[in-house]
C-alpha cells in the first residue's frame, strides 16, 4: 500500500486530486467569519456588563436597558433579584455560545481544513486532542443542550411575561435537542464498536 511506503516513493497526486483536496482551504473564510462572530459576541457581553453595573449604581438609563432586555417593562422601575438573575443568565448564555463558537472555529478548522500543531502546547484545549468529526458533533450537541437550558431558564423564571404556549412550545424543543444528542451519542458509540470488532478470518 502507497501509506506504507517512505515519503520519497508514495505516489503523487494527480492535478485533479490536489485541486479537489486544496478546496478545503475555501473553508477558511467561514472560520474567519466566525471570528468576527464572536467579536460581536464580546462586544455585546460588555454592553450588557456595563449596563447592569450601571443599574446597580442606580443609572437610569442602564436600568432601562436592562429592563427592556429582559421584558419587565410593565413591572416596578428598580433592580430586582429576579432582574439580576435574568441578565446574569444572559450574559451566561452569550459565554456558552462563544465556547460554541470556540469549538466549531477551533475544532472544525483541526479536523477539516488544517492541522494547528498544537501537540504539547500549555494552552492546548484537552477536548482537541482526540477531536475528531464524530466528537466534535457530539460536543457541539451538548454545548446546544446547554445554551437551550439557560434560554428555558430564563423563561421559566419570568414565566409571567410569556403565552403558556411559548413554555410548552420551549419546553417541548428543549426535549428535542435532549433526544437527538442521545441519539447522536448512541450512534456513534454504535459506529464505534462496529469499526474496533475483529474481523472474522
Amino acid at each position: 500500500m502507497s501509506q506504507n511506503l517512505p515519503a520519497n516513493e508514495q505516489r503523487k497526486l494527480t492535478p485533479l486530486s490536489n485541486l479537489i483536496f486544496a478546496s478545503r482551504w475555501l473553508q477558511l473564510p467561514l472560520y474567519l467569519g466566525l471570528i468576527l462572530a464572536q467579536c460581536v459576541y464580546v462586544f455585546h457581553f460588555w454592553v450588557e456588563l456595563v449596563d447592569l453595573i450601571g443599574a446597580a449604581f442606580g443609572n437610569a438609563d442602564s436600568l432601562n436597558h436592562i429592563l427592556e432586555a429582559v421584558g419587565m417593562t410593565n413591572g416596578p422601575k428598580k433592580l430586582t433579584e429576579a432582574t439580576i438573575m435574568l441578565v446574569v443568565l444572559g450574559l451566561i448564555d452569550v459565554v456558552m455560545i462563544s465556547n460554541l463558537l470556540i469549538m466549531v472555529i477551533v475544532g472544525g478548522y483541526e479536523t477539516f481544513v488544517s492541522r494547528m500543531h498544537l501537540d504539547g502546547h500549555p494552552d492546548q484545549p484537552e477536548w482537541l486532542s482526540h477531536v475528531n468529526a464524530s466528537v466534535l458533533k457530539t460536543k457541539l450537541a451538548m454545548a446546544i443542550i446547554g445554551i437551550s437550558s439557560i434560554h428555558l431558564l430564563k423563561t421559566f423564571i419570568n414565566a409571567a411575561a410569556y403565552d403558556p404556549k411559548v413554555l410548552i412550545a420551549q419546553t417541548v424543543i428543549h426535549i428535542a435537542f435532549l433526544l437527538s444528542a442521545l441519539a447522536i451519542s448512541w450512534t456513534d458509540r454504535i459506529t464505534t464498536a462496529t469499526h474496533h470488532q475483529p474481523k472474522q478470518h
